[in-house]
C-alpha cells in the first residue's frame, strides 16, 4: 500500500488571490496576492500536494459560466507554474446558497471529496482559508484549520473576541506565505 498524499487545502479566493464583493468574474479579474504562488512552490519542494476547495456560488448564480471559471482556473495554474508551484486539484462547489447542497462550505462536502479522492487522514491536512465557513467545514472533519489575514481573514478575526473562539482553535497567520512559513518551520521542530 502506497504513503498517503502529504496534502495541504486552500481557499481560493482571498488566501491565493484577492478577493472582490462582486465575484472574480473573469480571468482578467484573478489577481493572485503578493507571495501566494511562491508560498505553494514552497510547499511542493517540502513533499506537500497542494488543492483548492473553493465555494464559487457566481456560476450558480448566473453571474458568470463554467467556461469562464476554467478560464479563470486556467490563468490560475499558469501563473502558478511560472514560479515553480503546481495545484493537484481544485475542487469547486458552484451552487448557490439556496440551493441547498451538502458541498457548500461551511458544509463539508467538498473536504469529503478530497479524503476521499486522496486517500488522507484529515488530522495530517491542514486547510487554509479566510473566513469562518472555510475553518468550519474543516473542523467538522477534524482538519487543523488555519485563517489567513488576507481577503475576508481580518473581518472574520474582528467578529470572533480571540482566536480561541474560532472553530477548533485555529491558528491565525497574517498571508498565505505567513502560513507556509509557520507550517514548514513547525515540521522541523516535530
Amino acid at each position: 500500500m502506497s504513503a498517503p498524499h502529504k496534502l495541504v487545502i486552500l481557499d481560493r479566493d482571498g488566501v491565493i488571490n484577492h478577493d472582490s464583493e462582486s465575484y472574480i468574474r473573469s480571468a482578467d479579474e484573478w489577481q493572485p496576492i503578493d507571495g501566494s504562488l511562491n508560498a505553494i512552490a514552497q510547499l511542493n519542494q517540502a513533499g506537500y500536494r497542494v488543492v483548492v476547495a473553493t465555494n464559487q456560488s457566481g456560476v450558480g448564480r448566473g453571474l458568470f459560466s463554467m467556461a469562464t471559471l476554467n478560464q479563470i482556473h486556467a490563468k490560475m495554474h499558469l501563473e502558478a507554474e511560472a514560479v515553480g508551484a503546481r495545484i493537484d486539484a481544485i475542487f469547486c462547489c458552484t451552487h448557490a446558497p439556496e440551493d441547498g447542497c451538502a458541498c457548500r462550505k461551511p458544509k463539508p462536502g467538498l473536504l469529503e471529496m478530497i479524503v476521499k479522492r486522496f486517500g488522507i487522514d484529515p488530522t495530517a491536512a491542514p486547510v487554509v482559508g479566510d473566513a469562518r465557513r472555510d475553518l468550519e467545514a474543516g473542523a467538522a472533519l477534524h482538519f487543523p484549520v488555519h485563517l489567513v489575514l488576507t481577503g475576508k481573514g481580518r473581518a472574520t478575526l474582528s467578529t470572533c473576541s480571540s482566536a480561541d473562539a474560532l472553530p477548533d482553535h485555529a491558528k491565525v497567520h497574517e498571508n498565505l506565505a505567513a502560513f507556509v512559513l509557520d507550517f514548514l518551520s513547525s515540521l522541523q521542530t516535530e
